[in-house]
């Protein structure tokens, strides 16, 4: 009975204080009593639910601390302070999943005969663990893993031990070489048919389960070069070399593929975003990202050459485009309005956005389209951006500048025509005003026109055209800003003003300090403290 207890409470302790934004999706219990209810596809229901971020992970870590880290915006104010309930939510939302992939995994394991179906079914188990889990560990470091989520089935493992984070991904990426090698197409009995009828993201779509596999593949592959690059570079080659299928944004012609949750085809509403900017409020646009897409201050936009500008942001109170300095001195006048209030969700409304607003906001609709706007997992437009690094270094295969100019093309024009894509769709929820009609973008700009700034032909050293690659992945990942901060943390040469990056890593939730105190001390000593100042592994020196 004490052990029943003590069972419960650790459970109460790991789940997440979510906001509510996932209708549509069946909700699970997570009482482990219900494992033998639920069906093995309800499960994997509740994984695929378990990638919307929460809004508390959007307001306190996304727009409270990363967006700032990552210079993609400007953090008008410090007013908050509220990260810990935030880190709370991304820890308890991956904890709690962890233990439904454990249930799978050993149901999995108990049936009589290995058969295609099974297999394609741990595959896509197997690729939503290594996404939950990069995305976990790349923003803590060390975390549990290997003995994690087994708190159900064996109270020993109630206080899991910390991986290293290198054995982590290596682990993960031996997960992924895995599924994407024993992923059948051509098998859709049962079980795997009624399985795939819960599968949100792809509607059993194995080609594109094992594009997800490999893009995963080259993205930490990439991502982990400086300090394993041998390792790194076997797999980008096998990926390259044997033109394993990831996410194209272009193959002669437009693809604008992806990895998305989009809410109105998947069955959910996401007012998570709304939330979290309309409570937030400090977000505007900043002079770095500005600078990246204007060719001067000029107010009226006759500086923009990017259309992307119009879809990520929007004018201030008159309509002018006026960035947020990224570095403020006591003279920079205080942010203020209500550019993300639900009032605009309605034409009469739609220009008010306060007095007091004299910065460019972010564009209404991209934080108030519930339905049409997606959560972005990873855009074909990243793949190119890593294969045209691959090419330009040498990274697991044969330094080729030409090929790494025509990927580098590939990815900006794909991402400039992904966006343009989505904000053709993007609609207010109450008022059903379309972006179309109350947004209108140059009709000159056009990838063409950031060509015309960021051709690699404009750069002036090797050095530089490099920094246009991280520049537009950069962009590319407007509402990516885990990845973004990746990236940053990574290359040091993402667009910045000011000192570079100080801020490596998020603390470890109290929750974890104080009911696996032991494994918890254990990590933070060896990584050098609980500190943003702290580098996680894969961080060059």
């Amino acid at each position: 009975m004490k052990s029943r207890y003590i069972l419960i409470v650790f459970i109460l302790l790991i789940l997440p204080f979510t906001f509510s934004c996932r209708k549509g999706f069946e909700e699970l219990n997570s009482d482990p009593n219900q494992f033998t209810k639920a069906s093995d596809g309800s499960l994997f229901n509740g994984l695929v639910e378990s990638l919307i971020p929460t809004g508390n992970e959007q307001f306190y870590v996304d727009n409270e601390v990363l967006y700032a880290q990552t210079q993609q915006a400007a953090l008008t104010q410090n007013a908050w302070g509220n990260t810990a309930i935030g880190i709370e939510d991304i820890w308890g939302n991956y904890y709690g999943s962890l233990a439904e992939i454990r249930e799978l995994e050993r149901r999995f394991s108990e049936k009589d005969i290995s058969t295609p179906g099974l297999n394609n079914m741990k595959a896509m188990v197997k690729i939503i663990l290594a996404y939950k889990t990069f995305k976990v560990t790349d923003l803590f470091g060390d975390i549990p893993y290997s003995y994690a989520g087994y708190g159900f089935q064996n109270l020993e493992y109630l206080r899991p031990k910390f991986d290293l984070q290198r054995d982590i991904y290596i682990s993960l990426l031996n997960d992924l070489k895995w599924a994407d090698e024993n992923i059948d197409p051509t098998d859709i009995q049962e079980p795997f048919k009624s399985f795939t009828t819960f599968d949100k993201l792809f509607a059993g779509d194995l080609t594109k389960w094992r594009k997800m596999a490999n893009s995963l593949r080259l993205r930490h592959a990439m991502r982990m070069e400086a300090k394993e690059p041998q390792l790194a570079a076997e797999i980008i080659k096998d990926i390259l070399d044997n033109n394993k299928p990831v996410f194209m944004g272009y193959n002669i012609v437009a693809l604008l593929e992806s990895a998305c949750l989009w809410p109105a085809a998947t069955g959910f509403t996401n007012s998570s975003v709304s939330w979290s900017f309309r409570e937030h409020k400090n977000l505007r646009m900043g002079s770095n990202i500005w600078h990246q897409m204007s060719a001067n201050d000029s107010m009226n936009g006759s500086g923009i050459y990017d259309p992307r500008m119009y879809i990520f942001f929007e004018g201030n109170k008159d309509n002018k485009w006026k960035p947020y300095p990224q570095i403020p001195d006591n003279l920079t006048p205080a942010s203020g309005g209500i550019p993300y209030g639900d009032h605009r969700d309605d034409a009469a409304n739609f220009s008010f956005k306060g007095n007091e607003c004299l910065y460019s906001p972010f564009n209404f609709f991209i934080i108030k389209d519930e339905n049409y706007m997606p959560i972005v997992l990873i855009t074909g437009a990243e793949m190119h951006f890593i294969k045209a690094e691959a090419y330009f270094r040498g990274i697991g295969v044969a330094m080729d500048k030409s090929k790494a100019d025509v990927e580098y093309m590939n990815g900006l024009n794909s991402s400039v025509e992904w966006w343009r894509m989505v904000s053709n769709s993007l609609t207010l929820p109450l008022s059903k005003l379309k972006f179309n009609d109350m947004v209108h973008i140059p009709v000159n700009l056009s990838s063409a026109t950031v060509l015309d700034h960021f051709g690699s032909w404009n750069a002036a050293n090797e050095d530089e055209k490099l920094k246009f690659m991280y520049t537009q992945r950069w962009i590319d990942a407007f509402r990516q800003p885990q990845q973004a901060y990746a990236e940053a943390r990574r290359t040091f040469k993402t667009p910045r003003e000011g000192a570079p990056i100080q801020h490596f890593r998020l603390p470890y939730p109290q929750t974890e300090l104080t009911y696996n105190a032991a494994n918890c001390q254990e990590a933070i000593q060896r990584q050098g403290g609980d500190f943003p100042s702290s580098k996680i592994w894969w961080i060059p020196n």
